[in-house]
Order: structure tokens, then sequence, then C-alpha cells
């Protein structure tokens, strides 16, 4: 079944979200190249929600497994296409809680819930930093305040301080824009805050874009160097070789993620013998394994992921390294 079965994705190749549509779109490329498949068929929807619907739809006709979208509303919106059309979506890109459980039986998502996101860096807070407060700052959209919310609740577990405003460790949650740009606006010396951490400082491209990266921590989805081997898909060291010798550079996480999805994807459709949405469904609620993104397991009832885990990150000398 994995050799005949063809993957289709809706990714954002161009427009606002393009910067990780294009590495989701590589990662594929070369994930299934790596596991013998035919070549992924990929549409762009331009960071659009209202181009995903008629995008999958097109999809369909031609392909036997569907990825959508990276980003929080582009990847509601193929929720919303999955559970009105019947149709089975696997969700690499949109990390948002009620996206997640928004249509159980018809998708399956990899990636770390946003509510899980912040959690190591509270925890690296109440460890190193005992008694600071912790300020939360969430971006324009739903993303951000649903990183927000699942941090209160992990400082209140931690017995973290959260306070609206003064000195104390700083957590950005906002668009990777919104992050880049309140970061190179806080103030130098004493006035800065005494730990700084974003979702946006997980990636590479942060230490291209922060005026002065060094010092502050991210919340990465995935970084190299995971031990053992995996049980489903490429390992970790030849994909970043393919990746690197087809792209002239490493991968962050929405590539990597991408493909394990589709690995975990094709590796379902084996097991189940068969692209049917039910059978799917099983195959993937029984399914406890790694790949070169790490852990996945979901939850039997929602399809929300629950094995996968975020790791905290922290920029020194130009580079970023877990802690």
């Amino acid at each position: 079944m994995t050799g005949a079965s063809r993957v289709g994705a809706v990714l954002s190749l161009t427009g606002p979200l393009s910067r990780f549509g294009t590495q989701a779109a590589d990662g594929l490329r070369v994930g299934m190249d790596l596991l013998g498949a035919p070549a992924p068929v990929l549409v762009d929807d331009a960071g659009e929600p209202g181009r995903v619907a008629p995008t999958l739809d097109v999809l369909a006709g031609s392909c036997d497994l569907l990825l959508g979208p990276y980003g929080t509303s582009t990847a509601r919106a193929a929720a919303r296409w999955a559970r009105e059309s019947g149709r089975f979506v696997w969700n690499h890109g949109g990390a948002g809680d009620r996206v997640q459980g928004a249509a159980p039986g018809r998708v399956v998502s990899v990636l770390t819930p946003t509510s899980g996101y912040a959690g190591a860096f509270v925890r690296y807070l109440a460890r190193e930093h005992p008694g600071t407060p912790l300020r939360l700052v969430p971006g324009r959209g739903g993303f951000g305040r649903q990183v927000v919310a699942g941090a209160r609740e992990a400082a209140a577990r931690a017995g973290v301080t959260v306070v609206d405003e003064g000195p104390g460790a700083l957590f950005l949650a906002g668009s990777f824009d919104e992050d880049v740009d309140a970061v190179n606006r806080l103030p130098t010396g004493a006035d800065r805050p005494v730990v700084v951490g974003t979702v946006a400082a997980g990636v590479r491209e942060f230490g291209r874009a922060a005026h002065d990266p060094d010092g502050v921590f991210g919340v990465a989805q995935w970084v190299p160097g995971a031990p053992g081997t995996p049980e489903v898909g490429p390992d970790e060291a030849t994909f970043l070789d393919r990746y690197r010798a087809a792209t002239g550079t490493g991968p962050d996480y929405p590539a990597v993620q991408a493909a394990a999805t589709a690995a975990i994807a094709l590796h379902c459709a084996s097991v189940a013998g068969s692209t049917d949405p039910g059978a799917l469904w099983a195959a993937a609620t029984a399914l406890r394994t790694t790949t070169l993104y790490g852990a996945f397991a979901i939850d039997p009832v929602t399809g929300t992921q629950t094995g996968h885990g975020t790791t905290l990150v922290r920029w020194r000398d130009g580079r970023m390294s877990p802690v």
C-alpha cells in the first residue's frame, strides 16, 4: 500500500506563511524520496483560509492521503473541510488545541498542541529562577491566546506567579514577526527582563531576524540531535544529509514535522491496507511509535497529539541549542 499511495498537501508556498510552507514542501519532497514513495502533490493556499477547501477538493481527486496546511487559521479550515466532506486530513501544521480536536475521526495531529508550548519554559523558570514573576504577552490571534492559557496552567502547577506588568521574566506568544519585533524593542541593561522566551525563537530564522538573539529562549517542536533510531520513516542523519543536499541548508521543524507526518500517514495506510477514513483512524489511534520528529501518540477520542513534546532552546553566540 505504501508504494502506491500518493500524498497531496496544501501549503503556503506564497504569502505570509511562505517561509514555513516552503520548508514543509522541501521536507515532504525529501521524505517521500527517502521512503521510495511517489513525489508529493503540492498546491499553494497563499496562507488564505478561504483557499484551503477548494484546494483540498482538487487534491482529493488525485491523492490517496491528504496533508493539511501550515498555520492555525488555515489548518482550521482544513479540519472543517474534513468534517464536512467526510475525508481524512493529516495535520502537521496546525497546533491550536481547538484545531486538533475539531474533527474526531477525520483529523490526526502530529505536532504538540499550543496548550503545551510554554510548559518547558515555565518549568525552567521555576527551577533556575525561583520566585521570579512571569509576564505573558500573546499576539493578536487565537494561537497566542491559547499558548498563554496553557502557560498560565503550567505556571500554576509549577508555583510561578503570573503578573500583568513589571520586572521579571517575559514570554512572548505571537506570530513570528510579532515576536521578533517585540524582542527587537526590548530595553537593554537593568530594565531588560531577567529571562526572555518566545515561540519564534524556536526556529533558525530568528537568529537572522532578531537584532540580538543571544540569551533568548525559544520553544521548538523539533531540534536536531534526537537519540536512537526512529521506528517509522527515515532516520535523522539521513534526512538531514539529503535535505542539505537538496536545499543547501538545514531544516527547521516545519520541514521535519511534514516529513514525519507523511511517513506516519503512509505507515497507517500500509497497516490498514486501505485509505478509508475509518481504517486510517483505527490504525492511527492504535499507534504508539517514533519518527525522526519524536514520539507519536494521539488521543483516541479527539485525534489530538499526546506523545510529542516541545524542546526548550536558548540562543548563544548566534546559534540555538537545546537547554
